[in-house]
């Protein structure tokens, strides 16, 4: 077994890097295609969730392989390989499928223990099979992942950890409010008619809202959605499809919107969001003030106040070899102040930090034919990593206070489920605006409380882990051993036959009594020894065991790979997910 998996999400990259690394269908099936065109690669699946991007292959050389793969997910997904490669991850053999197990328990995700990612994993592997590039290894590895699973979440309360990402998102759209008191009678939009979607309608529904649209560019599909809403058994929901172009006059009716589309552009604009606000409220969405900001501003300060009245008006290195003219700073502000450098360029800018650092200058000459702004911008980023390690030296004279203008109540509440989005991050910024998209959901359940159930879910995914890896040992060498028993089975014929040219006499009672000894004592011969080498092959390090059979009896190295081709194409004809 030679498994290896390349891929990036939410744990290893910034959203921004998924969002413009995310595949469309389109783009999964030809990654697939080249994937197993590829040399070193003889199986591949991808795993394409809106968190996550991962390339699954069965390889033959590590190093080969991961550069390779790494190559073809930075072709596929438009994003060069030199930024790519800060944010990927590899994982081979054992701990690639230990990575497996856990996203399918719901251990990799945004939000801990959601079981939507069976369903994805379930359609990775479907489509694997469909263009035939997953193998006995994939085949094998994704359906016990299904396994392990569906064991993870019937056997723990891993259920209790998370929930799906829709139900998440409306728990931060609510911020801490009671999700079904909070949505009981609102009006909400649904884009897109896919599974998240119909996921995000479905809750909507239970969660008691009064009336849910659907909008989709197969308006088909979007009947169709709508059709299941409103027959539902458990909820009375109103339910009603419209066409997309409908989506900016239903967002100016709607209390709540949720979009989850397959765009690859925005769906709502920052500006199309404004005017159905104004739709609602009859005055303009200005941009909201940055409530927490404000706060932190006050914050640092406050504390700069009370630091400044034990702080010397000047510098540790006193005013030698400081850059500024003391003449012209203004009375009663320190020299070190934010007042002090208004308006300076960045080389004496840069300077005037460093000085600021140490009480020392530092040396930093133009290069011969560099262009100003370029200098000047390296001069800035030289600038911005100073002042993040020394901190900003406050003014002196206490500032007035900062006039806090809180956030008007939101109207209109967007949750972007999408990836790359659908909605304008610019949204952000519009008053009476709530806006909870895959970026806020990352940095909101990253504080998340773990549940203790999740101990227990690694501990399935260890075992499960062992078990497979011993399956795969044991069915390497299973080739090895048919070909063995093949071998003696040839054997006894022969010498069945040779022996009736002794004995040509020889009656049909005596023939096949002595046939069938023969073949006992093969049987018996062999039986111990295949037993036990399957055994030993199951174990780790057990590989050696099949090259240890061929030597000791010779076996035909053909004769193994065509038993191999054999049980392939059995599998090939019997499998189907999980």
């Amino acid at each position: 077994m030679s498994l290896l998996v390349v891929g990036l999400s939410h744990r290893s990259a910034p959203v921004s890097v998924l969002e413009r690394a995310s595949l469309n269908a389109d783009a999964q099936l030809k990654l697939l295609q080249d994937t197993v065109a590829a040399e070193p690669a003889a199986e591949a699946a991808v795993l394409a969730t809106c968190n996550r991007i991962e390339l699954y292959a069965d390889v033959d050389k590590f190093h080969a392989g991961v550069a390779e793969l790494s190559t073809l997910l930075a072709q596929h997904s438009g994003v060069g390989l030199e930024e790519l490669t800060p944010y990927l991850y590899v994982h081979y053999e054992d701990r690639a499928v230990h990575h497996l197990f856990s996203v399918a328990c719901g251990l990799d995700s945004m939000v801990v223990g959601e079981g939507q990612i069976l369903g994805q994993i379930k359609d990775s592997l479907a489509r694997a099979q469909d263009l035939h590039t997953a193998g006995r290894l994939l085949n094998d590895l994704f359906q016990q992942a299904l396994r392990v699973g569906k064991r993870a979440h019937s056997e723990t309360g891993i259920d209790r950890a998370g929930q799906s990402l829709v139900t998440f998102g409306l728990e931060q759209l609510a911020a801490g409010a009671d999700v079904q008191t909070w949505a009981e009678g609102k009006k909400a939009l649904v884009i897109g008619a896919g599974s998240m979607s119909s996921l995000a309608a479905a809750t909507l529904a239970r969660a008691g809202v009064a009336e849910i649209v659907v909008a989709n560019r197969t308006f088909e599909r979007a009947e169709r959605l709508a059709q299941i809403l409103a027959e539902g058994d458990d909820t009375d929901v109103l339910a009603r499809a419209v066409p997309m172009d409908a989506v900016p006059a239903e967002l100016t009716r709607a209390d709540v919107a949720v979009s989850c589309t397959g765009a690859t552009g925005l769906v709502l604009t920052a500006d199309a969001v404004a005017a159905a606000v104004e739709g609602r409220t009859g005055g303009p969405a200005a941009e909201a003030p940055d409530v927490d900001t404000a706060v932190r501003e006050t914050a640092v300060r406050e504390a700069a106040v009370r630091e400044a009245a034990e702080t010397p008006l000047q510098a540790a290195g006193g005013d030698e070899n400081c850059p500024l003219d003391l003449s012209a700073v203004p009375s009663g502000f320190s020299v070190m102040g934010e007042a002090a450098v208004a308006g300076m360029d960045a080389a004496t800018l840069e300077q005037h930090g460093a000085w600021a650092a140490s009480g020392t200058t530092v040396d930093r000459p133009r290069e011969t034919g560099r262009p100003g702004a370029e200098a000047d911008a390296e001069l800035i980023t030289a600038l911005a990593a100073t002042a993040t390690r020394v901190g900003r030296i406050p003014e002196r004279r206490r500032p007035e206070p900062v006039a806090e203008v809180p956030r008007p109540q939101p109207v209109l509440f967007l949750l972007d489920l999408a990836m790359p989005r659908d909605i304008d991050a610019a949204v952000h910024r519009l008053a009476g605006v709530r806006l909870v998209d895959i970026e806020s959901l990352a940095d909101a359940s990253a504080d998340a409380p773990m549940a203790a159930d999740v101990d227990m879910v690694r501990r399935i995914v260890a075992d499960e882990v062992a078990a497979f890896g011993a399956a795969q040992r044991a069915a390497h060498i299973t080739p090895t051993v048919v070909a063995l028993r093949s071998m003696a089975a040839d054997v006894v014929s022969g010498e069945i036959a040779r022996l009736e040219g002794r004995l040509p006499g020889l009656d049909d009672k005596h023939r096949a009594e002595i046939t069938q000894t023969v073949k006992r004592v093969v049987d018996k011969l062999l039986h111990a020894p295949t037993v036990r080498v399957k055994q030993l092959a199951a174990e780790p390090g057990g590989a050696g065991y099949a090259d240890a059979l061929r030597t000791l009896f010779d076996l035909d190295q053909e004769t193994v790979a065509s038993v191999s081709r054999a049980e392939d194409s059995t599998t090939e004809k019997n499998r189907g997910p999980a």
